[in-house]
């Protein structure tokens, strides 16, 4: 059999592989959005074997797996570990064409260098008994991992009642990977749901050590949390929206709302509207004032089946793609605070590929010649985040803005093994620009193209966002 992944691998003209082996392999990864636990990371944890790194919360691979006929036992049920591996490496020959089966042999190769082996059926044991006696090892520790793959700093994904204990921990033992946190205060605006809601606010109160009688004390608290997050290293933000919110409201009117709320009554749809549409506006304003990055992640319908929801909770596989309205309630919001220049920088997400050019032409009304690529037209993002789906963000990009200000990519992961997904992105990224220069479309200058290579793949990240680098 000829060898799959190759050092070429993706990579179909000499100026492709130039550009990538001189230019964008070298660079430190910057990976600013990711939910890694950083309990795992405080702990330097080991795991025990290959499928807890790998199968453990991956909803991909859980949602391949139940595709290919796999009982849920071994998906997220009883069965043990190298139960559910077997089950997954029956699996990835199924997933031909799935950027699944692309990830995995990329995830084998680094860190593990297992390079000349396919995971199937009959490789399954020997693979999985390899890798799990590295991962047993002090060199295959996360923090040890993070350092083979060249990670400068990460990001992970924590509410405001986190107490951060878990980064406090990182940067006092003075690990050399930046370890930060993003503000993700989804929780505050879930007004859907009155009784979990409701729980949240009494537990900000309680953690805040202050009662929330009314509208502008809740306010007044998840400031707390702001300024508790921006004093242990945080500057950044993310939210997950199906769309933005961009409702009229007055303050009366939302004070009203909150205090129905707060009653247990359930909101209807213009009230929760209008509500979410002035917590938008709030907490972009603290984004502002603190010289944070807000990033807007559009489009994603979850939980979609109630009876996997009800077994086993969010985030286990059962989300799509929404469609609702994005463009004008997206250019309301931020006109909004554009008008009174209170606009932060700004990453925007889709998740429906129909939105690509909204949110590549959004970007643009609203940059205002303060920074380089203030308002970023993100990553190829969950669904997108495939071969098709990053060429069809750099093309929309490139067409509708400045490619050579974009932030680059980053994992959105949960697993410690993903970060081979940044090398996919620059792979594609170099043979997109490896192809319009030997199709005369660009310029035979790799001076300037590995200049913007290695901007891409690092320096713009690093430039861009205010967590500064030693």
């Amino acid at each position: 059999m000829t060898a799959f992944i190759t050092e070429d691998f993706l990579l179909q003209t000499k100026t492709a592989r130039n550009l990538y082996h001189e230019h964008a392999e070298k660079m430190p990864i910057y990976d600013y959005h990711c939910h890694l636990p950083a309990e795992l990371i405080a702990e330097d944890h080991q795991f025990d074997n290959l499928t807890q790194p790998w199968l453990y919360g991956d909803h991909y691979k859980w949602r391949a797996m139940r595709a290919n006929g796999i009982a849920e036992k071994y998906v997220t049920g009883d069965a043990s570990d190298y139960e559910k591996f077997e089950k997954w490496a029956q699996t990835v020959p199924r997933c031909l064409r799935n950027p699944l089966y692309h990830w995995t042999h990329l995830e084998l190769k680094e860190p593990f260098g297992v390079k000349d082996k396919l995971l199937g059926p009959d490789t399954a044991k020997e693979i999985y008994e390899t890798c799990s006696q590295m991962l047993r090892t002090p060199q295959f520790s996360v923090r040890s991992i993070m350092r083979k793959m060249n990670v400068r700093l990460l990001c992970t994904t924590e509410g405001p009642l986190d107490s951060l204990e878990h980064h406090k921990r990182i940067r006092a033992d003075g690990f050399e990977t930046e370890v930060h946190t993003a503000f993700r205060p989804d929780q505050a605006m879930a007004i859907d749901d009155p009784v979990s809601w409701n729980a949240f606010v009494d537990k900000l109160s309680e953690t805040c050590d202050t009662e929330i009688a009314d509208y502008d004390s809740f306010l007044e608290a998840l400031r707390g949390r702001h300024d508790y997050f921006h004093q242990n290293g945080c500057r950044l933000s993310d939210h997950g929206l199906e769309t933005a919110y961009a409702d009229d409201y007055t303050e009366q009117q939302i004070k009203s709302i909150f205090d129905k709320i707060r009653s247990g009554t359930e909101p209807d749809g213009s009230e929760s509207l209008k509500f979410k549409s002035a917590m938008m506006v709030e907490l972009a304003l603290m984004d502002h004032e603190a010289g944070w990055v807000q990033q807007l992640h559009l489009g994603a319908l979850r939980n979609n089946s109630t009876r996997l929801f009800e077994a086993l909770g969010p985030d286990i596989g059962c989300d799509s793609m929404g469609d609702l309205e994005t463009a004008a309630p997206l250019s309301k919001f931020l006109d909004r605070l554009d008008t009174n220049d209170k606009l932060p920088k700004t990453i925007l997400y889709n998740l429906n590929p129909r939105d690509n050019a909204v949110c590549a032409t959004m970007v643009g009304n609203f940059q205002d010649g303060s920074t380089p690529g203030k308002m970023q037209y993100g990553s190829a993002w969950w669904f997108l985040d495939q071969k098709d789906g990053m060429e069809e963000q750099i093309n929309v990009l490139s067409n509708m803005g400045l490619l050579s200000q974009f932030v680059g990519m980053l994992t959105d992961s949960r697993s410690f093994l993903s970060y081979p997904r940044h090398e996919y992105f620059r792979r594609i990224l170099c043979n997109m620009l490896g192809d319009d220069v030997e199709a005369g479309l660009l310029p035979n200058d790799l001076e300037l193209l590995g200049t913007m290579v290695e901007d891409i793949c690092f320096n713009n990240a690093r430039n861009y966002f205010p967590m500064e680098l030693d």
